[in-house]
């Protein structure tokens, strides 16, 4: 066993091979996958799509923020890899008087690499972690810069955008958008208040709300002087491997 300190600072007794690990958070589920630990993955959250492989094949835990304990116990994992934002602290809290539980925190898209790197460490995969943040470092400095202001809706009925201290908003501006929501985390926005904030985009996410084509036929009478542009969720907030397929779509979004 070793000691580690996640990104919430906190000291977790690991093993120096984990052979059982339960992920709760979909993006770095995926991650655990590229990395090449389809056998040491021994259960995943509904959510955990991606790869499509793994999502037929490996027993689901519960929701990211409704988790099944029982399940997540009778599994008997050495390691579970959560995340601050997406688990819920009394979970994890009761999950953690039990087994080794290291968490990520990100609100920024160093925040990632950094956690790539740190789950490539507690793998045994280092070299592989390390060559995956590099390939999207270059990307993502070779992304054109957008030089637009815009909004970022992740739910409608209410509207709720992604706002600062959030790693869409720091995505945003790695990528020249102006997010013009400067309310911490996750604010509420009424109609007036989102047409006197008058972006030039909004950008209407296909997560975790499903915005659609219809959406922007609907919206668009309301939100008269914006363009509304639908854009994939997953490419704007899965931080880890998707971020490689994130660079080419944000490359490719032509905002």
């Amino acid at each position: 066993m070793r000691f580690v300190t996640d990104q919430m600072g906190r000291q977790v007794e690991v093993p120096l091979k984990p052979i059982r690990i339960v992920s709760l958070v979909p993006s770095q589920t995926e991650l655990l996958y590229y990395l090449g630990l389809e056998k040491e993955v021994v259960g995943q959250t509904l959510f955990c799509i991606h790869p499509k492989k793994m999502n037929e094949t490996k027993p689901r835990v519960g929701g990211t923020k409704k988790l099944n304990i029982n399940k997540i116990k009778a599994l008997k994992p050495d390691l579970i890899i959560g995340n601050k934002e997406e688990n819920l602290k009394e979970q994890i809290d009761e999950l953690t008087s039990e087994f080794p539980v290291w968490m990520s925190d990100i609100k920024t898209i160093e925040d990632a690499y950094w956690m790539m790197q740190q789950v490539g460490e507690l793998v045994g995969r280092n070299a592989e972690a390390g060559q995956l943040v590099s390939e999207i470092r270059v990307a993502f400095e070779n992304i054109p810069k957008a030089h637009k202001s815009a909004i970022y809706l992740i739910w409608q009925k209410p509207f709720m955008a992604a706002g600062c201290d959030t790693y869409i908003h720091n995505l945003m501006q790695q990528i020249g958008i102006k997010n013009l929501v400067t309310i911490t985390r996750y604010p509420e926005l009424s109609v007036t208040e989102i047409n006197k904030i008058d972006p030039e985009l909004i950008l209407l996410s296909s997560e975790p709300f499903p915005f659609g084509k219809k959406h922007i036929i609907e919206l668009q009478p309301i939100f008269h002087n914006a363009k509304l542009m639908m854009v994939d969720g997953e490419m704007f907030s899965w931080y880890g491997s998707r971020m490689l397929l994130a660079a080419k779509y944000l490359n490719g979004l032509g905002i």
